[in-house]
């Protein structure tokens, strides 16, 4: 078995010790030794062990030509393979070894652990692997072997300390910035104080900012620090407008510096508490960045640092964690960015290229070409947890004139973009978006998880789209997260879409907090068919809602008559007509049903789209509906239960239709029936009539022409009190022919009261007409016109005869005496059609 395929077999969960005889020794060009990159140990403390020949060590390295060859067997040996004997004793003591040395470099609480816990023993770390033939073991005399814990630039064992997969990160060595909170106060305070007493010299301010830091780690974190606080980026020597800053010094006096200031304060300062520190050369997408153009003959533009903590290299760059360069003003915009400390490799290729393959610290590198054609993707990208779903590459081609970007996120967010005319240098656009974008050329939609940017350029040419984000529950603005290039060969024929203030489309991210639990429809573009659509949210309280229609042609008076809500404790429902062809934004707000003192808010915003059948201006609904139509929340409270229609639209083919429901707590009631644009001979009053028996109340409906009607539910909830509205209810009438009126209703016709016959108003003029009623209590009945007919009570306790109805100059009126008084009360009265040929001429 060969030594390579040994350590993968093995994947030793232990530091090591290798000791070569000097004849096997490696050298630069053979292999690099495999180190456990956990195991961090002081120069001044030896690990002892002992001495073992191995044949092969093969190391992990970043260029395939940089492949090793295979050293030859010992002497008195042959080729036989090679077997790693490991004690169960000094894989635990290894073991031990490791996690107390990871200890030094974590950042510790208050109370300090002891001592002895956080020393790595002599006998622990005096423990190897032997590598020995088959045919026989044997072990050297024991002697003592100094290994060089830190690698050096040119060495590749440095680089390669860690098999792929297991290179440590930040998170590692802290579980968040939040631990350095009372040392980064300090080194502030200590920078503001030798900033005031004029002090300039790296050691005198490495020594002072550094005197509280208990480890390597706080050491470079207290320099990070100082650095990212005191010296601020020199736009104007960037520019050529000032002389740039050359010598240490100068830069800390001055207070200001270029990349190269920064990096090399780093490396100067990080020696001077023994940090091996090293400036690393290459391209950045910072300022001055131009996407689409080549770097690969392109002198570097751009410098950063590499450091070695635990044996590891990590990377940081203070001039970028110091601020932003606001290019439209040419200045510095000072903004702490803790991203740009340690940041994971994998994180800070999409943003710095090195020159040397080796300080990308990745286990695969990529490419200057890979890294031209990736996504730019600010540090709060990373911060809000997002990731990049498509494309992979910045610059996307439209295909059939669309283009689709889409990324994930972990935690609630909220979304907008910028599309512009695209511009060469990168960082030309806004930092942040306060407001929405005004943009009709995309679609964003947001779902559980992920975000979707469908983009419709308007014509063929090259745009910039900035996408901007923040946490859901956040005040502040949108901050940008990444930037793509859209090019648009051939435009796609597009209808306005309207503008949405409400930054994505479908249910926010935040809904389910404000009470909605779900919707009928998900967040996509949603094709209307014959100019109608019901929407639907589930609730997990009672809410009140309002809603908002948009259409580039309608204006408010007729979007107000395009919707009609319906609220029930445990739904919203919204109905909603589209008289114009395109696109409509449909935008609901809720709030506690409850809480009336509190503002409504967005929970939802659809996209609608008409381009077949649409609903005549006649059709759409009366312009004065209230905010609850239908039986629902309000209904409910106060009692009226059992409704023969739940929702809040009715239709009839007859012109006529009866609505029952039951009044449990014996409500005042009170009906209001109106219709836009009416001619009609009789007051719509007429054509409503209320039956109320027992608990049950029926309300019977005759619709005196075609069209769309208001039906208006009021009670009186208190004695004395005004009469509150309860729902509207919808009629939509498609009888085309005129319905008579009912009879005018006084107030003496009251509960338990039932009009059997006649049930029309209108009567026919010379005829004889059958009237059948119920009238509790009464001692008397009788129809008055142009004579008086009594009714008789028969054994149904209905009041019943045939009267007749006389020529139409006199109405009839339907009069009763009601309880003990003698006197005749009217109930209702009739009209009765006048004769053709009563008609009068004059000459």
């Amino acid at each position: 078995m060969s030594a390579e395929v040994a350590l993968q077999k093995f994947s030793f969960p232990f530091a090591c010790s290798v000791s070569l005889s000097s004849q096997d020794k490696v050298t630069q060009k053979g292999p690099s030794l495999v180190k456990d990159p956990e195991l961090h140990t002081p120069k001044d403390n030896p690990i002892l062990g002992e001495p073992t020949r191995i044949t092969v060590v093969q190391a992990f390295v970043n260029n395939e030509d940089q492949a090793l060859e295979s050293t030859k067997p010992p002497d008195g040996g042959d080729t036989a393979a090679v077997q790693l004997s490991v004690s169960a004793e000094a894989s635990q003591n290894a073991v031990v070894a490791r996690q107390s040395m990871a200890e030094n470099l974590r950042v510790e609480g208050e109370d300090q652990r002891p001592a002895a816990k956080r020393q790595l023993s002599s006998e622990s770390a005096a423990k190897s692997i032997t590598a020995v033939k088959k045919s026989a073991q044997r072990k050297e005399p024991n002697e003592q072997t100094h290994l060089h814990q830190k690698a050096q630039l040119g060495q590749r064992g440095g680089l390669n300390a860690a098999l792929p997969g297991q290179r440590k990160r930040s998170r590692d060595l802290f579980k968040s910035s939040e631990v350095f909170h009372r040392l980064d106060s300090d080194v502030i305070r200590a920078g503001a104080e030798l900033k005031q007493k004029c002090v300039y010299d790296v050691k005198t301010i490495v020594k002072s900012i550094t005197q509280g830091a208990r480890n390597e780690l706080e050491q470079l974190r207290a320099i990070w620090v100082w650095l990212c606080n005191n010296i601020e980026y020199d736009v104007s020597g960037y520019l050529g407008h000032t002389e740039k800053l050359s010598s240490p010094e100068e830069v800390i006096a001055a207070g200001r510096g270029v990349c190269c200031s920064y990096s090399n304060l780093c490396t100067k300062m990080c020696r001077e508490v023994g940090i091996e520190c090293q400036e690393v050369t290459g391209h950045s997408k910072g300022i001055g960045y131009r996407q689409g153009h080549s770097l690969k003959h392109v002198k570097s533009d751009h410098l950063w640092n590499a450091v070695l903590l635990a044996g590891e290299w990590f990377l940081l760059d203070a001039c970028w964690g110091a601020g932003q360069v606001d290019m439209q003003n040419e200045s510095f915009v000072k903004r702490f960015d803790d991203f740009y400390f340690l940041t994971d490799p994998e994180e800070f290729i999409d943003s710095h290229f090195p020159d040397e393959q080796k300080w990308q610290l990745l286990d695969k590198p990529i490419s200057i070409e890979e890294f031209e054609k990736r996504v730019f993707k600010t540090s709060a990208f990373f911060t809000m947890g997002l990731r990049l779903i498509s494309p992979l590459h910045y610059h996307i081609i439209t295909d059939d004139g669309e283009a689709t970007v889409s990324l994930g996120f972990s935690r609630p967010t909220t979304f907008t973009y910028e599309i512009t005319q695209h511009q060469d240098l990168l960082h030309c656009g806004a930092l942040e978006q306060k407001e929405s974008s005004s943009s009709s050329f995309g679609l964003l939609t947001v779902s559980h998880r992920s975000m979707k940017l469908q983009l419709m350029p308007p014509q063929s040419d090259t745009y910039d789209v900035q996408l901007f984000a923040r946490s859901e529950k956040a005040m502040t603005p949108l901050v940008w997260v990444c930037s793509f290039t859209v090019e648009c060969p051939n435009p796609k024929a597009t209808e306005d879409i309207p503008e949405n203030p409400f930054l994505s489309w479908g249910l926010q991210p935040f809904a389910g907090s404000l009470g909605v639990i779900g919707s009928s429809q998900n967040s996509e573009v949603t094709e209307v068919e014959d100019g109608v659509f019901d929407l639907v949210l589930k609730t997990c309280k009672p809410l009140m809602v309002l809603c908002e229609l948009v259409h580039p042609q309608m204006d408010d008076a007729i979007s107000k008559c395009c919707l009609a809500t319906q609220i029930q404790p445990d739904s919203l429902t919204c109905h909603v007509l589209c008289p114009f062809h395109g696109f409509y934004r449909l935008s609901l707000f809720v709030r506690d049903y409850e809480k009336t003192e509190v503002k409504f808010e967005n929970a939802a915003n659809y996209l609608l789209h008409c381009k077949g059948k649409v609903v005549g201006l006649e059709e759409l609904f009366p312009p004065n509906l209230g905010s609850a139509c239908g039986p629902g929340t309000r209904t409910a409270r106060a009692g009226l239960s059992r409704f023969s229609h739940n929702s809040a639209l009715v239709s009839t083919q007859q012109g006529k239709c009866n609505i029952t429901f039951h009044n449990q707590q014996d409500l005042e009631l009170h009906y209001v029936l109106s219709k836009k644009n009416i001619p009609s001979t009789f007051p719509l009053s007429r054509y409503i009539f209320c039956t109320y028996t027992d608990h049950k109340v029926t309300v019977s409906l005759s619709l005196p022409e075609a069209g769309m009607y208001r039906l208006g539910l009021y009670a009186r909830i208190t004695s004395g009190g005004d009469f509150s509205p309860m729902c509207d209810f919808v009629l939509k009438n498609s009888f085309p022919q005129i319905r008579p009126p009912f009879p005018c209703v006084y107030s003496a016709w009251g509960k338990g009261c039932v009009l059997f016959e006649p049930r029309v108003g209108l009567l026919e003029p010379l005829s004889w007409v059958l009237f059948r009623v119920r009238v509790p209590g009464a001692l008397r009945v009788s129809v008055v016109g142009e004579d008086r007919t009594d009714l008789k009570l028969n054994k149904s306790r209905v009041w019943e005869g045939k009267v007749f109805s006389g020529n139409g100059h006199q109405q009839l009126k339907l009069a009763g005496s009601l309880g003990d008084s003698s006197e005749m009360s009217v109930l209702m009265i009739f009209d009765v059609k006048q004769h053709e040929n009563d008609d009068t001429h004059e000459d």
